[in-house]
């Protein structure tokens, strides 16, 4: 992408204005809940504006953007927003309360007084590992992997890669932060947030533009668009977008698919939100700060109103992308280096064997459908790799016949299907293939047992189209000089925001809940602090370290990365939460008791049947995990319920107008998921 001056001079008086400005509002940040929790001191704008920013990183502007390109997925993706929204209203109701009433500054520590403090110790570790190691090191990769493709060439004779962006993202996040604390991030917020809303509105309404008359806009071939479409080139506005809701625009997808089912929107999806939303450190602080209870519950239902029109400045803008630039989308897959063309070359090599023959290669769908023949070539190699014996020159009827007869011997399951008359895709008998090279069609507990590492190597998977490219070649083709800038730094700005967020609650928590608990019990607030600021940098520094290795095919992306990891945790979290706060007798052992099978449930659920879906993993997970608190409770009830501590420093009564709009934003996202059901 080319910028003008004026791009590159807007952006970067946008970062630099975030960064004084974060610094400025908090300099005299001198105890520790002046520096951790903005002396309690935050309102309801800056905390509603502070939770989206903190929220909405490259993983929504790219990631679900180009999620929503999808065919297979599109708007669908939106229940991570809109069920969100719900989400945030019980927190603001339910939950809000009885942490501020308890003056707590972690929510580990509100384990403590819960149930006990091995429970707090447990849950604070497992957090400051899950942020470095996972959120941390996710956010950083995501941002210079949105970012990469905006910026070639080198500054000083340093290459502009992922590695290199990475610790750009990672040091200016980490500036403000260590010099301000909550009030830094919060002041910073709401600048990226406001620009966020602004950049995501600009660029929904140029796509509108772009889709109502494709003809006026660069890049976009408007008879291709018509023909994609099925519309005539004279149709109006409303006539084509009406094409791309039936199409694309649906809130429900089949039991099938992996992505989203609709089974998980019955109890999956709710795991990870409340988790998430009422339950993280790095979102619940900024409420945490509040002046009180109603400052706090009206932020968070200012937050849930802006949840919902997330999807229409995201999602529809990724839908849309896709139907104006679909061919740059298949071109950029066939020839970025981080996609496809280095995966081609090395499969050259391997066939021509001038490379030893120990790699297979997936591909998608979209590559299936739009490279036939190369696909068919690919599933001949992969198959001899499998140890099918293919006669040299086969036709591709004759290496499918020949596939489907050697995966009927060695499958029963697979047999059972082809007796039944399914028929198998070119992508699903190369996936089968591939699973049997590898030995990922046995159960992960098989192979751990016995100990049999496979000397294939599973190559990226080749793709039809570059997906979450959407949101960025809108982007390049849409935005004009100066504007692209703005942008751009509200992309970045929200990258930065995210990671300060989680930097921020990393250091809470070790401070909080570790430092001063294990190390230093008499600490003083000045050392509290001071000790607060030096996890900052230690974070940053590992989390950038983490990042480029996310690239690595193995983790499967770096969505399926965070959810993974966080299924380990974040339902025994969820489940313990919600015994101690709403079921009064539930002992305390409780609290231990959760956390430490979380792990093992999920990891049993994993190795076992990894190929559920992970919200539906979670879901069994809860589920387990709950039926062991309630025998504990009726085996082993508290004789009176626990009596938590009860602060005085803020008003903590409830607002009855953030009640009203609260069920607004509830009634409000009913209607949404009718509209596009």
């Amino acid at each position: 992408m080319e910028l003008a001056i004026v791009d590159v001079v807007v952006f970067l008086v946008f970062l630099v204005a975030v960064i004084a400005v974060g610094i400025s509002v908090s300099r005299d940040e001198k105890d520790s809940e002046s520096y951790f929790l903005a002396g309690r001191g935050l309102s309801w704008w800056l905390i509603g504006f502070s939770l989206i920013a903190a929220n909405i990183s490259a993983e929504q502007f790219v990631g679900m953007s180009g999620q929503a390109a999808r065919d297979s997925i599109g708007l669908a993706v939106a229940s991570y927003e809109w069920i969100a929204a719900v989400t945030l209203v019980a927190v603001a109701f339910f939950f809000l309360p009885k942490f501020l009433r308890s003056g707590i500054y972690t929510i580990p520590e509100y384990l403590e007084y819960r149930f006990n403090h091995t429970a707090r110790t447990i849950m604070s570790l497992l957090m400051v590992v899950i942020y470095v190691g996972v959120t941390i090191a996710t956010v950083i990769y995501l941002g210079a992997k949105a970012v990469d493709p905006l910026f070639t060439g080198t500054v000083f004779g340093i290459p502009l890669d992922i590695s290199t962006l990475s610790w750009i993202i990672g040091i200016v996040a980490a500036i403000y932060v260590m010099a301000g604390g909550l009030k830094a991030c919060a002041w910073a917020d709401l600048i990226q947030g406001s620009a966020l809303i602004v950049g995501g509105a600009v660029i929904m309404v140029l796509s509108f533009m772009a889709l109502d008359k494709p003809g006026d806009f660069e890049g976009i071939d408007a008879a291709a668009v018509h023909e994609t479409l099925g519309v005539d080139q004279n149709d109006s506005f409303a006539e084509k977008f009406q094409v791309l809701k039936q199409k694309k625009m649906h809130m429900v997808l089949p039991r099938e698919n992996t992505f989203l089912p609709w089974t998980a929107l019955l109890l999956g999806i709710w795991i990870p939100n409340f988790y998430y939303w009422g339950l993280n450190q790095y979102i619940m602080q900024r409420t945490l700060g509040a002046q009180s209870l109603a400052q706090g519950q009206k932020g968070i239902v200012f937050a849930a109103a802006l949840k919902l029109v997330i999807p229409f400045f995201v999602c529809i803008p990724g839908i849309i992308a896709f139907s104006l630039y679909s061919e740059k989308m298949q071109e950029n897959a066939m020839t970025d280096e981080r996609l496809n063309a280095p995966v081609l070359e090395r499969f050259d090599e391997v066939r021509g064997g001038s490379a030893a023959a120990n790699k297979v290669f997936p591909f998608d769908g979209d590559f299936a459908e739009l490279h036939a023949a190369q696909a068919e070539e690919i599933l001949a190699f992969n198959v001899a790799v499998a140890g099918v014996e293919i006669p040299e020159n086969a036709a591709p009827a004759d290496v499918r016949a020949a596939t489907v007869q050697f995966l009927s011997e060695k499958d029963l399951d697979f047999k059972k299907k082809v007796d039944e008359g399914k028929e198998f895709s070119l992508t699903d008998l190369n996936a089968k293939a591939i699973a049997l090279a590898t030995g990922e069609n046995r159960p992960a507990w098989q192979r751990i047992i016995s100990g049999e590492e496979s000397a294939v190597e599973k190559q990226q998977e080749l793709i039809g189209y570059d997906y979450d490219g959407a949101f960025p070649l809108l982007i390049r083709y849409l935005t004009p000089r100066g504007l692209r800038g703005f942008v751009l730094a509200a992309l970045m700005g929200a990258v930065i925001s995210s990671l300060a967020s989680m930097l921020n609650a990393a250091s809470t928590i070790f401070t909080m809940d570790i430092y001063r608990e294990y190390i230093k019990k008499d600490a003083s607030q000045t050392n509290l602090v001071w000790v607060g600021r030096m996890c900052v940098p230690v974070c940053a520094v590992i989390g950038c370290l983490i990042a480029p290795a996310l690239a690595d095919p193995k983790f499967r992306g770096a969505f399926a990365y965070i959810q993974e990891f966080q299924g380990y945790v974040s339902p025994g979290v969820l489940t313990i939460f919600l015994f101690g706060l709403f079921v009064p007798r539930s002992p305390r052992m409780c609290g231990v008791l959760g956390l430490v099978l979380s792990p093992i449930i999920y990891g049993l659920l994993h190795l076992f049947w990894g190929d559920l879906a992970f919200l539906n993993r979670m879901a069994i997970t809860v589920g387990a995990i709950a039926i062991v608190l309630v025998v504990a409770t009726l085996v082993s009830p508290l004789k009176e319920p626990v009596s938590l501590p009860t602060q005085s420093k803020i008003e903590l009564k409830s607002s009855s107008g953030a009640k009203l709009f609260g069920l607004v934003v509830v009634v409000a996202t009913a209607v949404l998921y009718v509209i596009f059901w």
